[in-house]
């Protein structure tokens, strides 16, 4: 059988959550990407996180011993500055929110970067950032209120780290919107750009590129919107649970407990008689239970992505509400540490 990564020419390859959890990496996943590059196929990061450069976050995965460039690295700071290029002339000022990564990205656009909305700039770029302020923030706002345009890198509420669950750029976002009724332009994921821009790098069509994530309203939204397959792994913020009550456009096509799964063989649920089958097993929806025939697969990830296909189709079909689906799915899937 062949694996996961065969069919696909090119990765685009979602950050946090998915290779690496704050500082520190997630095996697995990058011993399959640094394999499957190794073999030529083509992989690029795409990141909602707007806080570092490229430059910054190729070395982070170089410390890993990944073989990564700069220029196979797309922030949504990126994002966000070319799509302000296509709205201002070059060298208007712009009031960057965020890490370093969102002036940086402005600077290489021929922006002038500002720090005070006194400064009457044409544009706000706000972009998550460890440091931000409650006056910058404030700064944010009066630019806003006094008529800049206000591009969000992304609208993420929550950001995975080593330690836990941390705020993401959608809370310091709501802040400002909050403060001055106006909500912003948002770039990033769930958007397509990211994914087209590094698909055009790559020059790969998206066809033949496979998105991966551990987010379905971001990642697997993204891909999704950009026409790629999506590979969702189960190594970061959304779970099992999740899976089993995403509308359609945040279903992946495949499921893994990491990214690792990219270089093991993947077999796909087939119908049958009303359900599902992978392997020798089958599966169907009998009244609010899962049964199966011949015993459900031994392997947990196995059975969830059976499990969701039912799932997914008696949601479809209203024959489930999400609370019972997402119970359903809960029962599987879980991974081992």
């Amino acid at each position: 059988m062949s694996t996961l990564a065969d069919d696909y020419r090119a990765l685009v390859v979602d950050l946090d959550g998915v290779v690496y959890r704050g500082p520190q990496p997630i095996q697995p996943a990058v011993d399959a990407l640094a394999a499957l590059a190794r073999h030529g196929t083509r992989v690029a990061y795409a990141t909602n996180n707007a806080s570092r450069s490229p430059q910054e976050v190729a070395e982070h995965l170089r410390s890993f011993g990944l073989d990564v460039r700069p220029t196979e690295v797309f922030t949504s700071s990126l994002a966000g500055a070319h799509h302000l290029s296509q709205r201002l002339p070059e060298g208007a000022r712009v009031l960057p929110v965020g890490g370093d990564g969102v002036a940086i990205a402005l600077r290489d656009r021929g922006f002038e970067i500002v720090d005070n909305a006194e400064d009457r700039p044409a544009a706000v770029l706000q972009g998550y950032g460890p440091h931000v302020t409650a006056a910058r923030l404030a700064e944010a706002a009066y630019a806003v209120e006094n008529g800049a345009v206000w591009v969000a890198t992304n609208t993420d509420r929550t950001l995975p780290t080593d330690r836990g669950v941390a705020p993401g750029n959608g809370t310091l976002v709501e802040a400002v919107a909050v403060a001055t009724g106006v909500q912003p332009e948002t770039v990033g994921k769930p958007g397509p750009l990211l994914y087209t821009m590094a698909a055009t790098a790559l020059e790969v069509p998206a066809a033949q590129t496979l998105g991966v994530g551990d987010r379905l309203d971001t990642d697997i939204a993204g891909a999704s919107a950009a026409g790629m397959d999506a590979l969702f792994v189960l190594s970061g913020v959304h779970g099992p649970a999740d899976l089993a009550q995403a509308p359609r456009e945040q279903r992946p096509r495949f499921v893994c407990a990491d990214a690792g799964g990219l270089r093991e063989p993947y077999e796909e649920p087939r119908p049958e008689s009303g359900g599902y089958r992978i392997g020798d097993s089958v599966a169907h929806l009998s009244g609010d239970a899962i049964r199966w025939s011949d015993g459900a697969p031994q392997d947990d990830i196995v059975a969830l992505r059976v499990v969701l296909r039912v799932v997914w189709d008696a949601l479809d079909d209203n024959r489930i509400d999400q609370r019972s689906a997402a119970r359903l799915a809960a029962q599987y899937g879980r991974t081992q540490e």
